[in-house]
C-alpha cells in the first residue's frame, strides 16, 4: 500500500478527486478483479507482468492509498526490474533497469504535471515507450498520445475511515494490443 506523505503537496493530494478520463473504445477489453489485501495487489502486479511486452503503457488510476504503487512494485518484481520500486512522486520518474534481459520499467507520477503530453515532454516517456514498459500513475488525460494501445487499470477501495483492504481492479485494455487480456491472465 503507499504510504502516506508528509509535505503540502501531499496533504492537497489526500482530498483531491483523481480525474476519471473516460473514453469510448469499441476496441476495450475490461477484467474487473476482486484484491483483499496489499499482498493480492503485489501478486496481481506479477502476474500482469507475464503479458507485458515492451512498447506497453499502463495507466493507473485510483485514490491515494489504493495501491498503484502497491501494484507497480508487483509489475517490477515481475519482470525482474533493478532497484526498490517506490513512489515517484516528488523525481516524477524513475527508471528500473531489467536484471533479466527484459524490458525497464519507467514509473511516472504524473499527479503534479497539470497538462498533458506537452508538458510531460521533457520526461521523453515516447523515446523510453519502445524499449520499456511505461507505467505512469494520475495519467489519465495527460498520456493517452503515447500510444493507441493501452492499458488502464483503475483502483476503487472504500473511502473514510475504514480498514477495508479490499479493492475492486479494473483492467480496461485499449487497442489490438490487448484483445486477449482476460486469457492472458488466467
Amino acid at each position: 500500500m503507499e504510504a502516506p506523505h508528509s509535505s503540502p503537496a501531499a496533504d492537497s493530494r489526500e482530498t483531491a478527486v483523481p480525474e476519471v478520463v473516460t473514453e469510448a473504445v469499441p476496441e476495450a477489453v475490461t477484467v474487473t478483479i476482486t484484491v483483499e489485501s496489499p499482498e493480492q495487489m503485489q501478486d496481481l502486479g506479477r502476474r500482469l507482468a507475464r503479458v507485458l511486452a515492451p512498447g506497453d503503457l499502463v495507466m493507473l488510476t485510483g485514490e491515494l492509498g489504493a495501491g498503484k504503487t502497491t501494484l507497480t512494485r508487483g509489475l517490477g518484481e515481475g519482470l525482474g526490474v533493478r532497484g526498490a520500486v517506490t513512489s515517484p512522486t516528488f523525481v516524477i520518474a524513475r527508471v528500473h533497469p531489467s536484471l533479466v534481459e527484459g524490458p525497464a520499467l519507467v514509473h511516472v507520477d504524473a499527479y503534479r504535471l497539470g497538462g498533458g503530453l506537452d508538458e510531460m515532454e521533457d520526461l521523453d516517456l515516447d523515446v523510453s515507450l519502445p524499449e520499456s514498459v511505461v507505467v505512469v500513475e494520475w495519467g489519465d488525460g495527460k498520456v493517452e498520445e503515447l500510444s493507441d494501445d493501452r492499458l488502464r487499470v483503475l483502483i476503487d477501495r472504500a473511502t473514510g475511515d475504514t480498514d477495508d483492504e479490499r479493492r475492486e481492479v479494473t483492467l480496461v485494455g485499449i487497442g489490438e494490443r490487448w484483445k486477449r487480456l482476460r486469457e492472458d491472465l488466467v
